[in-house]
C-alpha cells in the first residue's frame, strides 16, 4: 500500500494540447479515490500517469515517499485492473491468479500458497479449479483482482472498468469492488465518467474538467456543497437546474430575483451562505436540486412559487420525475451536459422529483417551491460557489 502525490503534474502532448494543468493530489494510503469528468478532463492521463504509461510534462509525482517520474512501470509496482478482465480463458482461477508470479520466477511452494491466501480473502477458494467462462461476472472480476493483489501491488488502477457492462451487472460489481476494496485495504484509483459510480464507490471523489481539479471532497460534500458551477450542473442525477438572477437588498432583508419571480432569502439561507450580503445587485447563478422542488396542492402562482404547466412526466417507480414548462418567459434555466458542456434552454423548463403516487401528468397545471436554504448560488461571473 501507498500514499499516491500530485505535486504540481502538468501534461502537455507535442501538439500543445494540456492534459492535466497542474494537478496537486494526495491521495492517502489504503484510500478509495475515484476520478471523475466528463471525456477528455484529464482524468485518464492521470491515471497513466500514476502507472507509468504517460510521461510527466512538469512538477512530480511521489508514489510510497519516493519520486516516480523516472521509474518505469514495472519498477512501480503498480497494479492496473482492466474493463476486460483480460483473463486466460484456457487456464484456470488459480492459474490466472499465479500467473504474474510464474512469469516472475517464483518457486512453485510460494505461488501455491500466495494463490491459495489471496482465494481466501476473495472467498474464491472452492473455484480454484474452474476456467473463466464457468465464472459469474462477479467471480471474473474478483478474479482479475486477485491476479493483481497476488503480488502485493502498492496501489490499485481501474480506469472505466464497468463501462461495457449492462446497468444490473454494472450495480451489482459497484458494490463487489467498493467491498474487495475495502477487504484488502489497497490504495485504489478508479477512473471513470458515471458519476453515480463516482458518488457510491468513492471514500472520495476528485472533479475533473479540461485538465483542472475542480473539487476534492467526500461524495456527500460534493453533493451538497458544490464548489463551483461545472461541479454542481456535473454531480447530481437528475442535473441541478441552474437558473440565473440576481440578489436584491429589501425591507426584510435580501430577495432572490429570477427574472419575474422572487423568492425572500431566511435567517436559514442566510446563515447557510454567510457570503450573500456581498453580493447584492450583482448576477449570480442559483442552482436547485430537483429533489429540492416540492409540489404545492394549489396552482394559484404566487411569491417563491415556479409555476407553469407539465411538458412531460417520467415514471422513474417510486418517484416522477416531472419536466416544467414555466408560465410565460419570466426564468431561462441552463445546465451541463454530459460532455462538460454549458446548456441553456429558452423554454424556461425545470425539472422536479416528486412522489411517485401523485396524479401528475401531461398538460397538468402545477406549482413548485423550494426552501430559500437549498438554493445553491453562484457568482455569475467567476462561477464560484457563494458561502462564507
Amino acid at each position: 500500500m501507498a500514499e499516491i502525490v500530485f505535486e504540481r503534474v502538468t501534461k502537455r502532448y507535442d501538439d500543445g494540447q494540456l492534459a492535466v494543468n497542474a494537478l496537486d493530489l494526495k491521495i492517502a494510503d489504503g484510500e478509495f479515490l475515484v476520478l471523475v469528468g466528463p471525456s477528455g478532463c484529464g482524468k485518464s492521463t492521470a491515471l497513466r500517469m500514476i502507472a507509468g504509461l504517460e510521461e510527466i510534462s512538469d512538477g512530480s509525482l511521489v508514489i510510497d515517499g519516493a519520486i516516480a517520474n523516472e521509474l518505469s512501470p514495472r519498477d512501480r509496482n503498480i497494479a492496473m485492473v482492466f474493463q476486460s478482465y483480460a483473463l486466460y480463458p484456457h487456464l484456470s482461477v488459480a492459474e490466472n491468479i499465479g500467473f504474474g508470479l510464474k512469469v516472475r520466477g517464483s518457486d512453485k511452494s510460494e505461488i501455491r500458497a500466495k494463490v491459495e491466501a489471496t482465494a481466501k480473502l476473495l472467498e474464491l477458494s472452492e473455484l480454484l479449479d474452474r476456467k473463466p467462462g464457468r465464472l459469474s461476472g462477479g467471480q471474473r472480476q474478483r478474479v482479475a483482482m486477485g491476479r493483481a493483489l497476488v503480488r502485493s501491488p502498492k496501489a490499485f488502477l481501474m480506469d472505466e472498468p464497468l463501462s461495457n457492462l449492462d446497468a444490473r451487472l454494472r450495480g451489482q460489481m459497484r458494490a463487489e469492488i467498493a467491498h474487495l476494496q475495502k477487504m484488502t485495504g489497497v490504495t485504489t484509483v478508479y477512473v471513470t465518467h458515471d458519476q453515480v459510480e463516482a458518488m457510491t464507490m468513492g471514500d472520495r471523489v476528485a472533479v475533473m474538467n479540461k485538465g483542472v481539479l475542480q473539487q476534492l471532497a467526500a461524495p456527500r460534500v460534493l453533493y451538497d456543497s458544490p464548489a463551483n458551477l461545472f461541479v454542481a450542473g456535473f454531480i447530481g442525477s437528475p442535473p441541478m437546474n441552474l437558473l440565473p438572477g440576481k440578489i436584491v437588498a429589501t425591507e426584510a432583508g435580501y430577495a432572490l430575483e429570477l427574472g419575474e419571480l422572487t423568492i425572500a432569502l431566511d435567517d436559514a439561507a442566510l446563515d447557510a451562505r454567510p457570503g450573500i450580503p456581498r453580493f447584492a445587485g450583482q448576477p449570480i447563478i442559483a442552482g436547485i436540486r430537483p429533489e429540492a422542488l416540492r409540489l404545492l396542492g394549489s396552482v394559484t402562482p404566487g411569491p417563491s412559487r415556479f409555476s407553469g404547466t407539465v411538458a412531460f412526466v417520467e415514471d422513474l417507480g417510486a418517484s416522477l420525475l416531472v419536466h416544467l414548462d414555466l408560465a410565460g418567459a419570466s426564468v431561462v434555466a441552463a445546465g451541463v451536459s454530459e460532455d462538460g458542456e454549458e446548456l441553456s434552454s429558452a423554454r424556461t423548463r425545470l425539472r422536479a422529483v416528486v412522489d411517485g403516487a401523485l396524479p401528475v401528468g401531461k398538460g397538468d397545471p402545477i406549482c413548485l417551491t423550494v426552501d430559500p436554504a437549498r438554493i445553491h448560488l453562484f457568482d455569475a461571473k467567476t462561477e464560484q460557489a457563494i458561502g462564507a
